[in-house]
């Protein structure tokens, strides 16, 4: 995977988050919290934005990275955005993440 695609992680965040998701700034920090009691998904992380739950990470980027950033010292924390109203408009993605400067243990 390429860095570029790698920057841009989209965060799950349906009904349930959206007025926080709203709330947030154009540009924020995200912290990164793997919840290993999640019933619905196993390796899911969840996204924590001033204080609030505001989504998750896509499950099919969660696999890559759940165990890496379970492994890390936490908190995790990354450049998160809100997405640009394209890419709601094509993914229905709301915030992407910037993974880029993570230093993670071995996340491939």
């Amino acid at each position: 995977m390429s860095q570029a695609v790698l920057s841009r992680i989209p965060v799950v965040a349906g009904n349930a988050y959206i007025e926080r998701v709203q709330r947030l700034p154009s540009s924020f920090t995200a912290t990164l919290i793997p919840e290993r009691d999640n019933r619905y998904f196993p390796q899911a992380i969840a996204v924590i934005a001033s204080g609030d739950k505001v989504g998750y990470v896509a499950p099919e980027v969660a696999r890559r990275y759940y165990d890496p950033i379970v492994a890390a010292t936490p908190p995790v924390t990354c450049p998160a955005r809100r997405a640009s109203l394209s890419d709601h408009e094509t993914s229905g993605v709301e915030l992407l993440l910037d993974f880029s400067g993570l230093s993670l243990p071995d996340a491939s």
